[in-house]
């Protein structure tokens, strides 16, 4: 069932992928006219940008996928998959920026028309920052790691843009030509660094990182709610997937209290969680009496929180 949040994303995404091409149009068109390598470089960061946004729209499909019986928890975690490509992606494409920097800087520079690489530069860096920051909102509001990585990307090409319209701009004002391939260097320096975030993410989300903010809130809501219930909770685990939460907890209860009774409690400890972690979470809780926690767990407390 494609919801309105699937339908949101998936539109984010073809734009994304229509405005990249329009980008690699725009940026070899002022390569065309100028020789610049600091444009060249820009234009090559794009051409891995497509790639990778045709693999981030694939992995958006793939993670709205429902559970199958081969995948029963479902495809979100191709999500940090995504973002790893993405990252990796990002650094290759810095290093060729800097290896083609480099070399026209030692076999002698030449620009030309400049004027007009500055201009449609500029005009690539502004549309690319729309974009950008429009897919990292549309990510994080809809929890799509593979949006807000995509984003992330744009916005590190569209700073890469008005790197290269100031290194312009300083090569065509003064004269000093290396400024041309200095920019293009000390740019893919900080392209590097996006990358690398994103494949930090990327890991962290496959190696089910818990997050540290999520955990104190859940901590807090689960003694709220248990102390209201009179009741006790232990070995509470929480992943992002990429797309949703996953949550389990241990919930002890009194011998006496009926299961119909323990269970219309964990079913509202379970909601609670629910909202607390929108836009969605996957709650399992594990009824245990206290008592019989005991016997069975000697060695430890009975419903620790």
């Amino acid at each position: 069932m494609i919801t309105a949040d699937h339908a949101a994303m998936r539109r984010a995404m073809r734009i994304s992928v229509s405005v990249g091409l329009l980008m690699l149009i725009i940026k070899f068109t002022a390569y065309a006219y100028t020789g610049s390598a600091a444009i060249l470089s820009d234009a090559a960061e794009s051409i891995v940008h497509i790639i990778a946004v045709i693999f981030a729209a694939y992995s958006l499909w793939l993670s709205l996928k429902p559970a199958d019986e081969q995948h029963p928890y479902g495809h979100a975690k191709i999500s940090f998959f995504s973002a790893g490509v993405e990252g990796a992606l990002i650094v290759m494409a810095a290093l060729y920026i800097i290896y083609v920097a480099i070399t026209d800087w030692v076999s002698g520079l030449a620009l030309r028309n400049l004027d007009l690489g500055v201009v449609l530069t500029a005009l690539a860096a502004g549309i690319n920052a729309g974009l950008g920051y429009y897919l990292v909102r549309i990510g994080k509001r809809k929890k799509s790691l593979i949006l807000e990585a995509n984003g992330q990307h744009v916005l590190t090409d569209s700073w890469t843009s008005a790197g290269v319209v100031i290194g312009l701009l300083l090569a065509w004002t003064t004269g000093w030509l290396f400024l041309d391939p200095l920019c293009a260097i000390l740019v893919a320096l900080n392209i590097i660094y996006s990358g690398v975030r994103l494949l930090q993410r990327s890991v962290g989300g496959l190696m089910d990182e818990a997050d540290p903010a999520i955990q104190r809130r859940l901590i807090a809501l689960l003694d709220r709610e248990c102390r209201s219930a009179s009741i006790s909770h232990h070995q509470m685990r929480q992943r992002f997937n990429g797309f949703s939460y996953d949550v389990d907890v241990h919930l002890v209860f009194p011998d006496h209290l009926p299961i119909k009774d323990a269970h219309r409690i964990a079913t509202g400890i379970e909601n609670a969680i629910q909202r607390e972690l929108p836009p969605a979470a996957h709650v399992t809780t594990h009824l245990e009496p206290r008592e019989d926690h005991r016997n069975i767990h000697p060695g430890s407390p009975a419903g620790p929180t």
